[in-house]
């Protein structure tokens, strides 16, 4: 009896340790799976909607070909109306302005397609896998890998970025440190080329659409429709002989051929029309804002930190000073790589120097006031340093 209540009671006790031991390897097998240093609420969370992500990150970039292709259709088909409909009213009208006109349109055309070229196919640079990084500024969750200052991950293309910005389906390439410039100078000329082309479209479409007169021969008076006018100072004209015209009139009206629909010329200008217009109000707002971060000093995902920051030290009486931000004209200067003797002629025509850097060290604001001292210490960082950044 006593040996059978001694393993009664060693029951239990055998149980816990079972469970016990159990749960311990369910969560070491948890904590192998996805514990790392940041393991946090966020990062749960980004585990859980992964499949989420996973989905439309891949439809994203399965679809960054086609957006390129309606890119490159349509501004074909403007440019092929344009030669078309545009250049034949302009050349009608005056040949030495349809001259002035082609030269400004070819300079913006040369400029548009360059730079949507050299966005699309330039690398926007990522961190070199297994070189010594002087200054990073995190630890990606992603690559677990050193992340240096202002480098973000890209879902869509699965790597880190120099300086990102976002990623553009439209060029189906992130924007980072080495196509920035690109990106912005493709969208500020391609709002000049639809500009222009509205402004001395403007006319032609009135003309043709609103108005619904094709060009006509000044000198032709056929187009003029009416009826005879008979002057009778002496008698009365008799209402019989008006109702008579006005019956001719009605058989007249009833005989005609019903109105034909637009033409081929009308729809392609009302087509035109309608791109140049979105485009125009859509790319328009975004160029602007992108000024606006530049002359600010920031990108897109910086707006964001640095407004969150912002309200961050408001709430301590602390004010947050943006570290890139080097007041708008130096900012711009630097933004457009107007450097090492650089002038306007590299921005006004396609150009392809590279910015400043390598995108893994960065001047900052407070760097400003270091001694030279400290810049003889980091001068093992190459040919960075070596950049003219604070001559111009």
């Amino acid at each position: 009896m006593v040996q059978i209540r001694w393993k009664l009671t060693t029951i239990p006790i055998t149980v816990r340790k079972t469970v016990r031991w159990q749960w311990r390897k369910v969560k070491l097998s948890m904590n192998s799976l996805f514990y790392n240093h940041f393991l946090d609420q966020g990062y749960v969370a980004d585990v859980c909607m992964e499949p989420m992500f996973w989905f439309v990150d891949n439809f994203t970039k399965c679809l960054g070909p086609f957006f390129v292709a309606s890119v490159c259709g349509l501004t074909a088909s403007v440019i092929v109306i344009a030669y078309w409909i545009g250049l034949p009213y302009w050349w009608h009208k005056s040949p030495w302005m349809t001259v002035i006109l082609m030269i400004i349109g070819h300079w913006l055309l040369v400029n548009i397609c360059f730079h949507y070229y050299m966005a699309a196919n330039t690398h926007p640079g990522s961190p070199p896998e297994g070189a010594l990084i002087l200054e990073a500024a995190s630890i990606c969750r992603k690559c677990i890998a050193p992340k240096p200052p202002r480098t973000h991950h890209c879902s869509v293309c699965n790597k880190c970025i120099l300086k990102m910005d976002h990623h553009c389906p439209w060029l189906n390439n992130c924007i980072g440190h080495f196509n920035h410039r690109y990106f912005f100078m493709y969208m500020a000329y391609m709002c000049l080329g639809v500009l222009f082309l509205i402004i001395f479209g403007f006319q032609l479409a009135y003309d043709e659409v609103w108005i619904g007169m094709e060009e006509i021969d000044e000198d032709d008076e056929s187009f003029i429709e009416g009826h005879p006018v008979r002057f009778n100072n002496s008698i009365l004209i008799p209402v019989t002989e008006l109702m008579a015209n006005l019956s001719s009139n009605m058989s007249l009206l009833e005989t005609t051929e019903p109105h034909k629909g637009r033409s081929l010329r009308q729809s392609c200008l009302i087509y035109m029309a309608f791109i140049n217009t979105g485009v125009l109000i859509a790319l328009g707002a975004l160029t602007l804002w992108h000024a606006r971060l530049i002359s600010r000093g920031e990108t897109s995902i910086e707006a964001n930190i640095n407004k969150a920051e912002t309200k961050r030290l408001a709430e301590t009486n602390k004010v947050y000073t943006n570290p890139f931000d080097f007041g708008w004209r130096k900012n711009w200067r630097l933004f457009l790589g107007m450097v090492r003797g650089r002038t306007w002629r590299h921005v006004l025509l396609p150009s392809p120097h590279k910015p400043i850097g390598e995108g893994l060290t960065w001047h900052t604001v407070h760097s400003d006031t270091e001694d030279n001292s400290e810049e003889e210490e980091d001068s093992n960082r190459g040919e960075y340093l070596k950049d003219p950044f604070y001559t111009f």
